[in-house]
């Protein structure tokens, strides 16, 4: 039998997790649209906070809403001409920020598996919750930007 897990106050949730939930969609998606999607990220989050029924996996949840976000904006993004990229920014404030240079390149699955599972140390459950994929379709993900990384470092070219 599971064991009931109270819901705390949503302001608590975003209390918690606000910083590193900016700090993964700025890795993915640069400062600029991050800050969009970050608010858009806990609008969703306030909406959906009432259907909640158990407080358990609040910070995959979070997460699973703010890459589904970020895919959404990725999707709509169209390249402006002229402009340059955007440079990620590694403050050095979370984990995640070491991947930074290694995971530019990936594929936007790839890097939000390799990112999730190795910047923030969620298992492949929750990741696919994140990508709404199933746990080997995430682990394989993770996987193959692993590999894909590896194969870059070993013959960059």
């Amino acid at each position: 039998m599971m064991e009931t897990v109270t819901i705390p106050s949503f302001e608590r949730v975003y209390e918690r997790h606000a910083g590193e939930v900016l700090g993964y969609l700025t890795r993915l998606l640069g400062r600029q649209a991050a800050e969009d999607a970050w608010q858009e990220t806990f609008l969703r989050a306030l909406r959906a906070y009432p259907q909640l029924r158990h407080g358990r996996h609040l910070r995959a949840w979070v997460f699973t809403i703010a890459t589904r976000v970020a895919l959404d904006e990725r999707r709509r993004a169209k390249p402006v001409v002229g402009e340059p990229p955007e440079v990620p920014v590694s403050d050095g404030r979370a984990a995640y920020a070491e991947l930074a240079p290694y995971t530019a390149e990936l594929p936007p699955t790839e890097r939000a598996a390799v990112v999730l599972r190795y910047g923030y140390d969620l298992d492949y459950a929750d990741i696919a919750d994140a990508l709404g994929s199933t746990p080997d379709a995430a682990r394989q993900a993770a996987s193959a930007g692993v590999r894909r990384l590896r194969r870059h470092h070993a013959d960059p070219r």
